[in-house]
């Protein structure tokens, strides 16, 4: 196995999606909602390129907390449901667990809505049971600011690493050098900083005015 040099080794990692709901979405005021749920899509579609394991839980699916919103399943198919039976810490419903230890894997990456609970809780939980923890902070939503800041701070003592949407999709693709490379530029591009995409059809363009000749020609004009 190669070296890993500090960073996430895609292979001993497991992402879990926590409590993305759609009645739980109405609640978030730290994060744009349709930011929210491209960051999710980021983290799905991540794992889905990497052969990355995902587990995925409700809070009460069937009550006001609402239903998993649908990007996740579409775009992370092999993602595992663990129904909960009330629990409001994952990490405290059996089967949540065991589907994890299933895997093998010792790494967890951790977005759950709302951040003070449904990401916080099971990843001091996963901490103590001796995982290594990253929470992706924007992937996660939050009633207010200063919850989520407090949060950040309750995790990080506990010993799970805060990181967000873009450093987390960047430290497991590891590097451009890939296959997949476009493929993850346009997973940034179209879910986390549009402002990338600029950049890449900025590029596009110049590299065919390279092969093809300027459209404009200011000859004429001088």
């Amino acid at each position: 196995m190669a070296a890993t040099n500090g960073m996430l080794d895609p292979a001993d990692t497991v992402m879990l999606l926590i409590d993305h709901q759609s009645g739980l979405f109405n609640t978030v005021r730290d994060v744009p909602i349709p930011d929210l749920r491209n960051y999710v899509i980021a983290l799905a579609k991540t794992a889905t390129l990497l052969d990355i394991p995902v587990i995925t839980t409700a809070s009460v699916p069937d009550g006001p907390n609402g239903p998993l919103i649908p990007e996740i399943d579409e775009h992370a198919p092999h993602a595992q449901y663990v129904p909960r039976t009330g629990q409001i810490n994952a990490w405290d419903n059996p089967p949540f667990v065991e589907a994890i230890e299933k895997t093998g894997r010792k790494t967890l990456v951790i977005a759950g809505t709302l951040t003070s609970v449904c990401m916080a809780f099971p990843a001091v939980s996963a901490v103590e049971a001796g995982y290594k923890v990253y929470c992706v902070v924007d992937a996660s939503g939050n009633w207010s600011k200063m919850a989520t800041d407090t949060t950040i701070a309750r995790v990080a003592q506990a010993g799970a690493i805060p990181t967000d949407t873009f450093a987390m999709v960047s430290e497991l693709m590891r590097t451009w050098n890939r296959a997949e490379g476009s493929k993850f530029a346009a997973i940034l591009s179209e879910h986390v900083c549009p402002e990338y995409k600029c950049l890449i059809e900025s590029f596009g363009k110049a590299q065919n005015v390279v092969g093809k000749d300027p459209e404009t020609n200011l000859d004429k004009y001088q």
